[in-house]
Order: structure tokens, then sequence, then C-alpha cells
């Protein structure tokens, strides 16, 4: 019997490997590697079964044989519009690879906002003593619009650190470490309550442009809005009017719609708007992370049953 063919498009091929072996899965599949900024061969496109990999190089349309693409990334936006791509087709993202690295630097995002250690920094380089005073984190509202992997573990972290945690979900349900779970329709219930607004939803068609002037007269003047989402989610004119016309105190901004952010954006201007190159999700270990999501989803595979991070493409995400 043949074995199914997979491209691993990617740089990381050992730590795939890896994973493969210790899930004793590696001779079940016949193992093609082609370097990320390289392309396929032309007699294996037509031949490929499993697409694993960053990009689909708009070969899709030229992988007649094509029954699973495992993305890199928890957001599958570009994958979704990809020409070629078949209804029948599934579709796994990385769903969970970020959960701590995203979870920590938005913690870390959070203390730099209320601790003074960058400020403390810049006095060192001048030999200043000059005593500062932080803002307590504990007791404040810490309000997550998208609770899944990231946005649960972020719970966690946040609660432990004496935060009262609230939040919107598509479905309701009880969480641990969140005081209040909320449904979409309901965000302004969050917003309204909120010290700082943490925005981790995928984007789809119901939150392209979901943070607009509207939505951010509700949250309080003193509050800040953190996007370690998408950048499509925001409505950049209104969130650069808003921090101007102090409607809100200011953001921090670790996703962009075009990156790298273009030197003339007014983000980098804007007086607290604090602009990150996108690091949250990104950290050492990533790789083999992914490649344990993949590997958990090659058995599933083999075996039929339904992946663990499978794509509802109606939804998006």
């Amino acid at each position: 019997m043949s074995k199914p063919v997979c491209l691993l498009w990617l740089d990381d091929f050992d730590a795939y490997k890896r994973a493969l072996d210790d899930a004793g899965l590696a001779d079940r599949f016949e193992l093609h590697h082609v370097k990320r900024e390289d392309t396929p061969p032309d007699d294996l496109i037509p031949r490929v079964e499993i697409l694993a990999g960053w990009k689909h190089g708009k070969l899709l349309a030229r992988m007649p044989k094509l029954r699973w693409i495992q993305a890199m990334t928890a957001g599958v936006e570009a994958w979704l519009g990809a020409p070629g791509l078949r209804d029948d087709v599934s579709l796994c993202c990385a769903r969970g690879s970020h959960r701590h690295s995203m979870s920590e630097n938005i913690l870390g995002a959070l203390f730099h906002l209320t601790k003074p250690y960058a400020a403390v920094a810049l006095d060192q380089k001048q030999s200043l003593w000059k005593r500062r005073q932080s803002t307590l984190l504990a007791g404040q509202t810490l309000g997550i619009l998208g609770l899944g992997a990231i946005g649960q573990e972020l719970a966690l972290k946040a609660s432990a650190l004496g935060m009262r945690v609230i939040g919107s979900k598509r479905e309701p349900e009880p969480l641990v470490g969140v005081e209040e779970v909320y449904a979409g329709d309901e965000t302004d219930e969050v917003l309204r309550q909120s010290d700082f607004v943490v925005l981790l939803m995928p984007v789809t068609a119901e939150t392209e442009n979901f943070i607009n002037a509207e939505r951010l007269k509700v949250m309080k003047p003193t509050a800040w809005l953190l996007n370690f989402g998408r950048g499509p989610l925001i409505v950049d004119a209104d969130l650069i009017a808003a921090v101007k016309a102090k409607t809100i105190a200011g953001a921090v901004l670790d996703v962009f719609r075009e990156e790298p952010l273009p030197a003339t954006d007014p983000f980098w201007t804007t007086e607290n708007i604090l602009v990150l190159p996108h690091i949250g999700g990104g950290h050492a270990g990533r790789g083999a992370v992914v490649a344990e999501i993949f590997a958990d989803n090659a058995a599933r595979f083999l075996a039929g049953e339904p992946f663990a991070t499978g794509v509802d493409r109606a939804r998006g995400y």
C-alpha cells in the first residue's frame, strides 16, 4: 500500500521528523522537504496529499490529490482565500502554539504600562536617581475579547496576579480565572468595565473593523487597548483619533494591516501608541510545539479521526 505523500514546506524539517518519529509515524508517510524560500519541484506538486507549511504559493490548484493542509499559524485567513482551495481539503491551524508566549508577552505589555522600568532605564543613561511610582495591576479589570486557548491562558495568569478578568466568547461558558464570560453581542459590556482591553479574535467577516469609533467611545477614558490578534480588527484612523482626543488612554499594537509597518504610518508617531514588531507569538521553541501539533493531527489523519486543530471554514477559525 502506498504511503501518503507529505510535503513539509518549511525550514525546521528536523523538528517535524523528530515529532513523527516520537509518535511512531515517520515511516507511515512519504516525506519531502522543501525550504520555505524555495519552490517545490514540478514533478512533486501534483503528487502532494498533505501540505504542511507557511504558504500555499498559489500552487493548490496544481495539487489534485491534496487532502489535508497543516498551517503553521493560528490565524488562517491567508489560506481561506487561497486560489484553488477545494471544499474537500481539510485545513488545520496551529491553535495553541502561542498559548504561553502570547500570554507572557501580553503580561509584559501590561507591566510596561504600569511599571516604570523603561523610564528608569533611560534615567540610568543619565546617571539620574529619580524615584518613580508603579500602578497596581491587582484589582484592575482585564477584558479579553476572544477567550480561546491564548485568552484562557492569559486569564489564568492575570487572575493569579489579582486582576479581575472578564471577556467574550462566541459560545459563552464558565472558564477558570474568568469572572464573567459574555457573548459576542455583549462586547460593549466588556469594553465598558475594563481598564485594559486585549484583542485576541481571529479576522472574519464579523470581526474585521470590529474596534471602531463607536466602540472606542464605550471604553473608559483611562483604559488601554492591546491588540495581539490581527491588524484588521481595528479601524486604524478611528484608534488614532481616539487616542489623540483622549477618548482612551492609549494602545499597544503588536499586529498591523501591513507588516512591516511602513515608516510613514502615523502609528509610529502618535503619542501613547506603542508599536511592537509582531513579537507576541514567537519564541525559540515554537517550531517544536507546532511540530507536535502536526504529529498529533497526522495520527488522526491516518486513523480517520477528527483533527485536533481543524478549522471551521464558515467561522474562519
